[in-house]
Protein backbone atom coordinates (compact mmCIF):
# COMPACT_ATOMS: atom_id res chain seq x y z
CA UNK A 1 0.00 0.00 0.00
CA UNK A 2 1.15 3.52 -0.85
CA UNK A 3 -0.11 6.39 2.07
CA UNK A 4 0.66 10.16 1.39
CA UNK A 5 1.20 11.68 5.10
CA UNK A 6 0.76 15.53 4.90
CA UNK A 7 2.52 16.92 7.80
CA UNK A 8 5.48 16.62 9.52
CA UNK A 9 5.57 17.60 12.67
CA UNK A 10 6.46 15.46 15.17
CA UNK A 11 3.16 13.27 15.16
CA UNK A 12 3.09 13.47 11.11
CA UNK A 13 6.65 11.69 11.66
CA UNK A 14 5.59 8.98 13.64
CA UNK A 15 2.47 8.05 11.67
CA UNK A 16 4.84 7.85 8.12
CA UNK A 17 7.39 6.21 10.66
CA UNK A 18 4.70 3.11 11.03
CA UNK A 19 3.04 3.09 7.90
CA UNK A 20 6.96 2.00 6.72
CA UNK A 21 7.30 0.17 9.81
CA UNK A 22 3.61 -1.89 8.46
CA UNK A 23 5.66 -2.32 5.32
CA UNK A 24 4.03 0.48 3.02
CA UNK A 25 5.36 3.49 0.91
CA UNK A 26 5.30 6.46 2.76
CA UNK A 27 5.37 10.03 1.14
CA UNK A 28 5.91 12.38 3.97
CA UNK A 29 4.59 16.38 3.20
CA UNK A 30 5.85 19.41 4.80
CA UNK A 31 5.16 22.56 4.38
CA UNK A 32 8.60 24.33 5.24
CA UNK A 33 10.79 23.09 2.46
CA UNK A 34 13.53 23.31 5.15
CA UNK A 35 12.50 20.78 6.68
CA UNK A 36 11.61 18.32 3.63
CA UNK A 37 15.27 18.68 3.21
CA UNK A 38 16.12 18.32 6.39
CA UNK A 39 14.63 14.95 6.40
CA UNK A 40 15.75 13.99 2.55
CA UNK A 41 19.50 14.86 3.89
CA UNK A 42 19.77 13.13 7.43
CA UNK A 43 16.54 10.78 6.92
CA UNK A 44 15.83 11.82 10.69
CA UNK A 45 13.40 15.03 10.93
CA UNK A 46 15.99 17.52 13.31
CA UNK A 47 13.39 20.16 13.71
CA UNK A 48 9.95 18.01 15.26
CA UNK A 49 11.58 14.18 16.11
CA UNK A 50 15.32 14.19 15.96
CA UNK A 51 15.23 10.94 17.46
CA UNK A 52 13.55 9.32 15.37
CA UNK A 53 15.60 7.19 12.07
CA UNK A 54 13.33 6.89 8.71
CA UNK A 55 13.08 3.65 6.77
CA UNK A 56 14.31 4.06 3.52
CA UNK A 57 10.63 3.38 2.00
CA UNK A 58 9.70 6.84 3.26
CA UNK A 59 10.05 9.95 0.73
CA UNK A 60 9.44 13.47 1.72
CA UNK A 61 8.01 16.50 -0.52
CA UNK A 62 7.39 19.64 -0.39
CA UNK A 63 5.07 19.19 -3.10
CA UNK A 64 1.30 18.53 -1.99
CA UNK A 65 1.02 17.97 -6.45
CA UNK A 66 3.77 15.22 -5.08
CA UNK A 67 1.19 13.78 -2.45
CA UNK A 68 -1.91 13.57 -4.76
CA UNK A 69 -0.42 11.69 -7.55
CA UNK A 70 1.43 9.21 -4.79
CA UNK A 71 -1.50 7.43 -3.34
CA UNK A 72 -5.39 7.78 -2.86
CA UNK A 73 -5.15 7.65 0.55
CA UNK A 74 -4.00 10.61 2.42
CA UNK A 75 -3.45 11.06 6.11
CA UNK A 76 -4.07 14.12 7.44
CA UNK A 77 -1.63 15.13 10.36
CA UNK A 78 -1.47 19.24 10.24
CA UNK A 79 -2.63 21.38 13.19
CA UNK A 80 -6.44 22.18 13.02
CA UNK A 81 -6.59 25.72 11.78
CA UNK A 82 -4.02 24.90 9.37
CA UNK A 83 -6.42 21.88 8.03
CA UNK A 84 -8.94 23.54 5.61
CA UNK A 85 -6.18 25.27 3.98
CA UNK A 86 -3.81 22.98 3.37
CA UNK A 87 -6.86 20.25 2.58
CA UNK A 88 -8.09 22.83 0.31
CA UNK A 89 -5.00 23.38 -1.81
CA UNK A 90 -4.27 19.65 -2.49
CA UNK A 91 -7.95 19.28 -3.56
CA UNK A 92 -6.75 21.67 -6.16
CA UNK A 93 -4.24 18.00 -7.92
CA UNK A 94 -6.75 15.75 -6.89
CA UNK A 95 -8.82 14.28 -9.98
CA UNK A 96 -10.45 11.14 -8.14
CA UNK A 97 -12.22 9.89 -5.35
CA UNK A 98 -9.46 9.69 -2.12
CA UNK A 99 -9.56 8.49 1.13
CA UNK A 100 -8.36 10.44 4.11
CA UNK A 101 -7.68 9.57 7.71
CA UNK A 102 -7.47 12.39 10.24
CA UNK A 103 -5.22 12.21 12.62
CA UNK A 104 -5.94 16.40 13.97
CA UNK A 105 -7.23 16.54 17.22
CA UNK A 106 -8.67 19.84 17.42
CA UNK A 107 -12.13 21.47 16.27
CA UNK A 108 -12.37 24.53 14.30
CA UNK A 109 -12.77 28.05 15.68
CA UNK A 110 -14.78 30.04 13.72
CA UNK A 111 -17.45 27.59 12.35
CA UNK A 112 -16.85 24.99 15.52
CA UNK A 113 -16.59 21.83 12.50
CA UNK A 114 -14.28 18.75 13.48
CA UNK A 115 -12.00 17.70 10.82
CA UNK A 116 -14.22 14.76 9.08
CA UNK A 117 -16.65 18.01 8.30
CA UNK A 118 -14.00 20.49 7.33
CA UNK A 119 -12.67 16.92 5.25
CA UNK A 120 -16.37 16.82 3.61
CA UNK A 121 -16.41 20.59 2.36
CA UNK A 122 -13.17 21.17 0.96
CA UNK A 123 -13.84 17.47 -0.68
CA UNK A 124 -17.37 17.32 -1.85
CA UNK A 125 -17.36 15.15 -4.73
CA UNK A 126 -13.95 13.74 -4.09
CA UNK A 127 -13.81 12.19 -0.98
CA UNK A 128 -14.54 8.22 -0.89
CA UNK A 129 -14.03 7.79 2.70
CA UNK A 130 -13.08 9.47 6.22
CA UNK A 131 -11.45 7.86 9.09
CA UNK A 132 -10.35 9.27 12.52
CA UNK A 133 -6.95 8.38 14.21
CA UNK A 134 -6.91 8.96 17.85
CA UNK A 135 -5.75 7.89 21.12
CA UNK A 136 -2.66 8.05 23.67
CA UNK A 137 0.04 8.36 21.12
CA UNK A 138 2.55 10.22 22.31
CA UNK A 139 5.02 10.86 18.79
CA UNK A 140 8.27 9.99 20.68
CA UNK A 141 7.36 6.58 22.18
CA UNK A 142 5.25 5.53 19.00
CA UNK A 143 8.04 6.14 16.99
CA UNK A 144 10.84 4.06 18.80
CA UNK A 145 8.21 1.04 19.37
CA UNK A 146 6.61 1.20 22.62
CA UNK A 147 3.93 -0.61 23.09
CA UNK A 148 0.48 1.62 22.32
CA UNK A 149 -2.87 1.27 21.20
CA UNK A 150 -5.34 3.80 19.55
CA UNK A 151 -8.49 3.47 17.30
CA UNK A 152 -9.99 4.18 13.84
CA UNK A 153 -13.05 5.87 13.23
CA UNK A 154 -15.29 5.87 10.43
CA UNK A 155 -18.89 4.90 9.07
CA UNK A 156 -17.36 2.73 6.42
CA UNK A 157 -16.47 -0.31 8.40
CA UNK A 158 -15.01 -2.05 5.43
CA UNK A 159 -11.90 1.23 5.35
CA UNK A 160 -12.02 0.65 9.12
CA UNK A 161 -11.08 -2.85 8.81
CA UNK A 162 -8.77 -2.92 6.63
CA UNK A 163 -6.59 0.71 8.14
CA UNK A 164 -7.27 -1.43 11.22
CA UNK A 165 -5.34 -4.65 9.41
CA UNK A 166 -2.73 -2.60 7.31
CA UNK A 167 -1.40 -0.16 10.07
CA UNK A 168 -1.54 -2.84 13.22
CA UNK A 169 1.69 -4.83 14.17
CA UNK A 170 3.14 -6.17 16.61
CA UNK A 171 3.97 -3.12 18.88
CA UNK A 172 1.04 -0.90 17.76
CA UNK A 173 -2.82 -2.50 18.20
CA UNK A 174 -5.08 -0.42 16.07
CA UNK A 175 -9.15 -0.93 17.50
CA UNK A 176 -12.07 0.25 15.23
CA UNK A 177 -15.04 1.99 15.56
CA UNK A 178 -17.86 3.17 13.97
CA UNK A 179 -18.42 6.26 16.17
CA UNK A 180 -16.48 9.48 14.37
CA UNK A 181 -18.04 12.44 16.41
CA UNK A 182 -17.22 10.83 19.51
CA UNK A 183 -13.41 9.91 18.58
CA UNK A 184 -12.79 13.48 17.13
CA UNK A 185 -14.40 15.23 20.31
CA UNK A 186 -12.76 13.65 22.66
CA UNK A 187 -9.16 13.68 20.93
CA UNK A 188 -9.51 17.49 21.07
CA UNK A 189 -11.51 18.33 24.02
CA UNK A 190 -8.90 16.45 26.10
CA UNK A 191 -6.24 18.95 25.12
CA UNK A 192 -7.88 21.57 26.94
CA UNK A 193 -8.15 19.77 30.43
CA UNK A 194 -4.58 18.53 29.46
CA UNK A 195 -3.69 22.33 30.24
CA UNK A 196 -5.74 22.60 32.88
CA UNK A 197 -3.61 19.56 34.32
CA UNK A 198 -0.31 21.42 34.04
CA UNK A 199 -1.80 24.72 35.35
CA UNK A 200 -2.11 22.72 38.51
CA UNK A 201 1.28 21.46 38.43
CA UNK A 202 2.58 24.78 37.93
CA UNK A 203 1.30 26.68 41.16
CA UNK A 204 2.20 23.19 43.06
CA UNK A 205 -0.50 21.41 43.84
CA UNK A 206 -0.45 17.62 43.45
CA UNK A 207 -2.28 14.34 42.75
CA UNK A 208 -5.75 14.77 44.70
CA UNK A 209 -6.41 17.69 42.64
CA UNK A 210 -5.12 16.30 39.56
CA UNK A 211 -6.84 13.13 40.26
CA UNK A 212 -10.49 14.98 40.63
CA UNK A 213 -9.31 17.42 37.30
CA UNK A 214 -8.84 14.17 35.31
CA UNK A 215 -12.38 12.49 36.51
CA UNK A 216 -14.14 15.56 36.28
CA UNK A 217 -12.66 16.20 32.61
CA UNK A 218 -13.83 13.36 31.11
CA UNK A 219 -17.27 14.37 32.74
CA UNK A 220 -16.99 17.14 30.67
CA UNK A 221 -16.16 16.39 27.73
CA UNK A 222 -18.21 12.87 27.45
CA UNK A 223 -21.84 15.73 28.30
CA UNK A 224 -20.93 17.55 25.35
CA UNK A 225 -19.68 14.47 23.23
CA UNK A 226 -22.93 13.02 23.79
CA UNK A 227 -24.97 15.59 23.21
CA UNK A 228 -23.19 16.24 19.87
CA UNK A 229 -24.27 12.94 18.52
CA UNK A 230 -20.99 10.48 20.52
CA UNK A 231 -21.69 7.45 22.27
CA UNK A 232 -20.88 7.68 25.91
CA UNK A 233 -18.84 3.80 25.82
CA UNK A 234 -16.23 5.94 23.13
CA UNK A 235 -15.23 8.33 25.93
CA UNK A 236 -14.52 5.57 28.05
CA UNK A 237 -12.09 4.23 25.67
CA UNK A 238 -9.00 4.94 23.92
CA UNK A 239 -9.75 8.20 22.29
CA UNK A 240 -10.99 9.36 25.61
CA UNK A 241 -10.30 8.26 28.90
CA UNK A 242 -6.78 6.51 27.37
CA UNK A 243 -6.00 10.01 25.66
CA UNK A 244 -6.97 12.11 28.44
CA UNK A 245 -5.25 10.27 31.20
CA UNK A 246 -2.11 10.30 28.92
CA UNK A 247 -2.23 14.12 28.12
CA UNK A 248 -2.77 14.90 31.82
CA UNK A 249 -0.19 12.72 33.65
CA UNK A 250 2.46 12.28 30.92
CA UNK A 251 5.15 14.89 31.12
CA UNK A 252 6.10 15.35 27.75
CA UNK A 253 2.43 16.45 26.79
CA UNK A 254 2.78 19.69 24.71
CA UNK A 255 -0.47 20.98 26.25
CA UNK A 256 0.76 19.99 29.72
CA UNK A 257 3.89 22.15 29.33
CA UNK A 258 1.65 25.14 28.39
CA UNK A 259 -0.36 24.69 31.67
CA UNK A 260 2.59 24.23 33.56
CA UNK A 261 4.43 27.28 32.56
CA UNK A 262 0.63 29.33 32.70
CA UNK A 263 0.57 27.76 36.45
CA UNK A 264 4.19 29.55 37.14
CA UNK A 265 2.77 33.00 36.20
CA UNK A 266 4.01 32.93 32.56
CA UNK A 267 2.05 35.13 29.94
CA UNK A 268 0.42 32.75 27.06
CA UNK A 269 1.64 34.75 24.07
CA UNK A 270 5.08 33.95 25.89
CA UNK A 271 4.84 31.22 25.89
CA UNK A 272 3.78 30.38 21.94
CA UNK A 273 6.69 32.38 21.08
CA UNK A 274 9.11 29.66 23.01
CA UNK A 275 8.79 26.88 21.17
CA UNK A 276 7.93 25.60 16.99
CA UNK A 277 5.49 23.28 18.99
CA UNK A 278 1.71 23.40 18.53
CA UNK A 279 -0.61 22.73 21.64
CA UNK A 280 -3.62 21.98 19.73
CA UNK A 281 -5.36 23.03 23.42
CA UNK A 282 -5.52 26.49 23.52
CA UNK A 283 -6.84 26.98 20.15
CA UNK A 284 -9.69 24.45 20.41
CA UNK A 285 -10.36 25.90 24.36
CA UNK A 286 -12.33 28.79 22.46
CA UNK A 287 -14.18 26.23 20.28
CA UNK A 288 -15.22 23.70 23.10
CA UNK A 289 -15.81 27.07 25.13
CA UNK A 290 -18.32 28.11 22.10
CA UNK A 291 -19.66 25.02 21.41
CA UNK A 292 -20.95 24.86 25.28
CA UNK A 293 -22.55 27.68 25.13
CA UNK A 294 -24.29 27.14 21.96
CA UNK A 295 -25.74 23.57 22.88
CA UNK A 296 -25.89 25.39 26.82
CA UNK A 297 -24.34 22.35 28.51
CA UNK A 298 -22.61 23.11 31.66
CA UNK A 299 -18.49 22.76 31.31
CA UNK A 300 -16.84 24.81 34.21
CA UNK A 301 -13.67 23.78 33.42
CA UNK A 302 -13.60 24.38 30.20
CA UNK A 303 -15.31 28.02 31.11
CA UNK A 304 -12.23 28.49 33.79
CA UNK A 305 -9.38 27.64 31.51
CA UNK A 306 -11.16 30.23 28.59
CA UNK A 307 -11.01 32.42 31.78
CA UNK A 308 -7.17 32.32 31.99
CA UNK A 309 -6.15 31.79 28.51
CA UNK A 310 -8.31 34.70 26.91
CA UNK A 311 -10.10 36.62 30.12
CA UNK A 312 -7.35 37.37 32.11
CA UNK A 313 -8.01 35.46 34.95
CA UNK A 314 -5.43 33.87 37.24
CA UNK A 315 -4.41 30.51 37.95
CA UNK A 316 -5.84 30.61 41.49
CA UNK A 317 -8.83 32.24 40.58
CA UNK A 318 -9.91 29.93 38.23
CA UNK A 319 -9.35 26.81 40.98
CA UNK A 320 -11.43 28.72 43.77
CA UNK A 321 -14.04 29.52 41.58
CA UNK A 322 -13.87 25.54 40.54
CA UNK A 323 -13.85 24.79 44.31
CA UNK A 324 -16.40 27.25 45.34
CA UNK A 325 -19.45 26.04 42.67
CA UNK A 326 -22.78 25.03 44.24
CA UNK A 327 -22.35 21.45 45.88
CA UNK A 328 -24.69 18.73 43.79
CA UNK A 329 -24.79 14.91 43.33
CA UNK A 330 -21.84 13.30 41.74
Amino acid sequence: MKVSVVGAGSFGSAVADLGTRCNHDVLLWAHDPKVAEAIETTRSNPFYLPSLRFSDRLSVTASLSDIASFSDLVVMAVPSHHYRTVLSQLAEHIHYPIRVVSATKGIENQTLKRMSQVTAESLPDRLECFGAFSGPTFAIELSRGDPTAAVIASRDAHFAEEMQARLSSDTFRLYRSDDVIGVELAGSLKNVIAIAAGVLEGIGLGFNTNAALITRGLHEIRRLGMALGGRPETFAGLAGMGDLVLTCTGSISRNRAVGVELGKGKKLETILTETRLIAEGVKTCKSAHDLAQRHQIEMPIIREMHSLLYEGATAKESIQRLMTRTLKPE
